[in-house]
């Protein structure tokens, strides 16, 4: 094994009652990195960390954690070192949140499991930096799912690990606890050199926030490699088995498929300014066109997976007569038109085409109001 490795699985077999689900796996994990897993539901992201820190039992192979082979330390010595946070809800009727993050200081505790003055200046630490403090005198059966997540994530800080590995952490928080929480993590790898295993099914945050990705499915390890080269539209598609609708690596995001028939409304966007109509339309089962667009405006992207058809135009040059010949034909054949674009010096003749609408121009808000109330 290369000794920069912190934890690594090698030539690991995973599976239930013996019967192998992924062979061969082979895993690496530096400390000041984090490993992202992603994969379809069932594809066995849950079972391969499971089977790394011992919840399960494995059918082959070895996971070795800095250095030496899990399979002969204790489970006091791994615990000093590896923490976890799993979804599986824990029962602690009689505990407080302050109690059950007081949980990870017991490895360092002796066999009375007395915390000192110092452990439970930790416990605080962790609950503060997860922004637990305010209800951590609460019974943990009495609070939500997402400020349990919180709670268990401040008891594996306070165990002061060298590594957690967390499974799907992010599935019961809001957006704005979910960031706190990836902050976290990536705070904690790059100050404290904490190397972090983590599965996660949103795409996005999955590419924002890993160093390298590993790709579950179809029973094995399909890819492991950086965020750059796995968050494309082709490869997450065909990953995922996307049939209707796509990925879009741009942003992030999927995209439920495109309304399909003759269009009813034309777009005039750009620059992002189309982007909220399309979904508009998309959601109200609208068949839409769009254009004149440059192949490398934000709005490009986005008009290709959910228009019936987007008349466009290379990068950065100028609309041509016959792009604006396609978008008149779109027109002619449209009940609405919406010019949401800022009309300059390359995109001229989007506001041309604007005035060659006619009557048929309408802006936005109109547009939305006409659907809504079914004149449209």
């Amino acid at each position: 094994m290369n000794g920069t490795y912190y934890i690594s699985a090698e030539q690991m077999t995973v599976g239930y009652d013996g019967k192998p689900l992924i062979e061969n796996i082979n895993i690496q994990v530096k400390r000041g990195e984090i490993l992202t897993l992603i994969g379809p539901n069932g594809s066995g992201k849950s079972t391969i960390l499971k089977s790394m820190i011992k919840e399960l039992k494995l059918i082959a192979g070895t996971v070795v954690l800095d250095g030496r082979d899990m399979a002969n330390l204790k489970e006091r010595d791994i615990a000093k070192k590896l923490a976890i946070v799993m979804t599986e809800r824990i029962k602690a009727e009689l505990l407080t949140c302050r109690d059950i993050a007081a949980t990870g200081r017991y490895p360092y505790t002796g066999h009375l499991g007395l915390l000192t003055k110092e452990d439970r200046a930790i416990v605080d630490a962790a609950l503060e930096t997860v922004h637990a403090k305010d209800f951590a005198d609460r019974p943990f059966s009495a609070i939500s799912d997402g400020q349990r997540q919180r709670v268990l994530l401040a008891r594996a800080i306070a165990q002061q690990p060298e590594i957690i590995v967390l499974d799907e952490p992010t599935s019961f928080l809001d957006v704005k606890h979910k960031l706190e929480l990836l902050d976290i993590l990536k705070s904690m790898v790059r100050e404290q050199n904490v190397a972090v295993i983590v599965s996660l099914h949103e795409l996005d945050l999955a590419q924002k926030i890993s160093d390298r990705v590993v790709c579950v499915a179809h029973n094995r390890i399909d890819r492991c490699d950086t965020p750059e080269n796995i968050f494309t539209d082709a490869y997450i598609a065909g990953l995922y088995g996307i049939e209707k609708g796509g990925y879009n690596a741009l942003f992030g995001s999927a995209e439920l498929p495109a309304v399909t028939g003759e269009p009813r409304v034309f777009v005039i966007g750009g620059g992002g300014s189309g982007i909220p109509v399309y979904r508009f339309l998309q959601r109200a089962g609208i068949p839409f066109a769009a254009g004149v667009l440059q192949q490398n405006d934000v709005d490009y992207p986005v008009s290709q997976a959910l228009a019936v058809e987007t008349v466009t135009v290379p990068a950065f040059a100028a609309i041509d007569d016959d792009a604006a010949a396609r978008a008149k034909k779109l027109i002619d054949g449209c009940k609405a038109v919406v010019c949401t674009a800022q009309i300059g010096e390359t995109n001229r003749q989007n506001g041309q085409l604007s005035e060659y609408a006619g009557e048929k121009r309408t802006d936005a808000a109109a547009l939305f109001d006409a659907v809504r109330e079914g004149r449209l």
